[in-house]
C-alpha cells in the first residue's frame, strides 16, 4: 500500500487547507494537535492563531498570491 501524500492548499482571499497526516510544530518545537483536515490562518486576524477562525472575512483580506 502507498501513503497519501498529504495536501496543502493555499485558498484565495481565506487560509492555508492542510488535509492528510502532518506534524505542525511551533517554533520551539511544540507539537499542535491536529484533525485530518485543518485550517491555518493567513491574515493575521484569527483569534484562534495558528489556525484559522474566518476572521479574513470579516477584515476583508486579500492576497496576491497565485502565480
Amino acid at each position: 500500500m502507498s501513503e497519501q501524500k498529504p495536501i496543502i492548499q493555499v485558498r484565495d482571499n481565506g487560509s492555508i487547507l492542510v488535509k492528510g497526516d502532518v506534524t505542525l510544530l511551533d517554533a520551539e518545537g511544540n507539537e499542535y494537535e491536529t484533525k485530518p483536515a485543518f485550517s491555518l490562518c493567513r491574515c493575521g486576524a484569527s483569534k484562534n492563531k495558528p489556525y484559522c477562525d474566518g476572521s479574513h472575512k470579516e477584515i476583508e483580506f486579500k492576497d496576491s498570491s497565485r502565480v
